[in-house]
């Protein structure tokens, strides 16, 4: 894999007229969904966000910055990072901040070559004479999160704004994900610290396995907003941390109207409970409006607990406790004693789930995507239709789906629905609302790289 991209070209056009005049207006109470394909050809697209200006700003894993425009109905080239893209490392996340429309900002989450580390940067999209440039000396570093060699799993990636200015990064574990069996990776044998994931996860001192929040400012740092799990000034704990016991959350949003954080957690591979190790590997939903622990390694699901475990003798120990979760790795360099951990709110293993069968069987690969807000006042023929007013939309980057999840005001979900039954999803890897209430969506493609159909598609009603 290469370290860093070419550029596209001049621009990709869309095989369609974008025109909201040539589309008809569809029903406001329910009505038939449809996917269009805005751009092909894409190499790896992997982020995306839309503007309020009607505009979607596009990434690519190796570092490419491309912006839909729906006017000219194109997708033209704005520059290119130079990125690492090594194993699981590249350009995994972009955000756009709330004033983008008129200041330019976006943040990107990246490798970057010669140097240990993901950052989270910020650059400035700014209108040329042939279109949107990103100004590479623009950046701003905001954070830095260690990588090492050799590259463990799990770089998470996700990236969102909440309604007060507040960013969001959700950051893997970088744990090994195939030296434990499908179970709790805590190997705390010498030499054997990249198969721990109490040295990350559960670390309260570290940055990864965790959704980091912060508040950037004009001038390029970030301030530290109320509400983190811990306070400043904490020598075991950083006070960026808001979620910790996060295995490798890539894509998660906030529900600016109620503060509500989503994310998926993609799970272990355990297809089956063992009496010794623990439970089965689940994928998990989370949700929440306050910091907290949210289990990983020592707990999954809804708080199902895993069992100490020697790996060098091979024998087991006692579950663990999810009141009162204890870190006793030898790799620890945060608290020994852990907030209590909270459990998902929608769980699912490899095969068919009997709580919850729209979710199908399989591969997994979980994914938060945004909330939708039906407004009336919204003049656009492609807004979604009210009865999806109050969905969350999930995904599942292996199986294919996107569905619509309804939550309770004690945020407890209470109903599952295909956003499409019928379509079966070319490896979704992010989704966003457009200004015009429409969705847009990233499809990796079929395979794991080297895809040919690789596309932008928006959702929306059908004529």
């Amino acid at each position: 894999m290469g370290l860093c991209l070419a550029l596209l070209g001049a621009g990709v056009s869309a095989p369609m007229d974008a025109s909201p005049a040539a589309e008809a207006v569809a029903s406001e109470v329910d009505g038939a969904l449809e996917s269009r394909v805005l751009a092909t050809g894409l190499e790896e697209p992997i982020a995306l966000d839309a503007s309020v200006d009607g505009r979607v700003v596009l990434a690519g894993r190796r570092g490419w910055i491309s912006v839909w425009d729906p006017v000219t109905a194109t997708l033209r080239t704005a520059g290119a990072l130079r990125v690492f893209s090594g194993p699981e490392d590249g350009l995994l996340g972009l955000a756009l901040h709330p004033g983008f429309a008129t200041n330019g900002w976006l943040f990107c989450y990246h490798g970057t070559p010669g140097f240990l580390e993901n950052r989270l940067s910020r650059f400035t999209l700014r209108d040329g004479p042939e279109g949107p440039v990103v100004d590479p000396d623009s950046q701003r570093i905001l954070l830095r999160v260690p990588t090492r060699i050799p590259k463990p799993n799990h770089s998470g990636g996700g990236l969102a704004f909440d309604a007060a200015g507040c960013l969001y990064l959700g950051t893997g574990d970088y744990t090994y994900a195939d030296r434990s069996e499908g179970y709790a990776p805590l190997d705390h044998r010498p030499g054997h610290e990249l198969n721990d994931s109490g040295r990350t996860a559960a670390n309260t001192a570290d940055w990864r396995g965790k959704i980091l929040r912060i508040h950037p400012e004009a001038d390029g740092s970030y301030t530290l907003p109320p509400g983190n799990l811990f306070a400043p000034g904490d020598p075991k704990a950083l006070p960026e941390i808001y979620a910790m016991g996060c295995r490798n959350p890539f894509r998660l949003s906030v529900d600016r109207p109620t503060g509500r954080l989503f994310w998926g957690d993609v799970g272990p591979d355990a297809t089956q409970p063992h009496p010794d190790r623990g439970p089965a590997g689940f994928d998990e939903f989370h949700v929440t409006r306050t910091a907290g622990n949210f289990g990983w390694p020592h707990f999954i699901a809804d708080n199902r607990s895993y069992r100490r475990f020697d790996f060098a003798t091979k024998t087991s120990g006692d579950p663990w406790d999810p009141s009162h979760p204890i870190n006793d790795s030898p790799s620890n360099t945060g608290h020994r004693e852990l907030p209590p951990a909270r459990p998902a709110f929608l769980w699912y293993p490899p095969g068919p789930s009997a709580r919850w069968p729209e979710v199908g069987s399989g591969p997994r690969s979980a994914m938060a995507g945004p909330t939708y807000r039906y407004s009336p006042g919204l003049a656009s023929a492609r807004k979604l239709p009210v009865a999806w007013d109050g969905a969350t939309f999930l995904f599942d980057w292996e199986r294919g789906w996107i569905l619509g999840a309804w939550l309770d005001p004690q945020d407890r979900l209470t109903r599952l629905r295909p956003l499409i039954p019928a379509r079966k999803f070319l490896r979704p890897i992010c989704l966003q609302l457009g200004a015009d209430g429409a969705l847009y969506l990233i499809e990796w493609g079929s395979r794991w790289s080297g895809n040919a159909d690789a596309s932008l598609v928006r959702i929306a009603p059908a004529p």
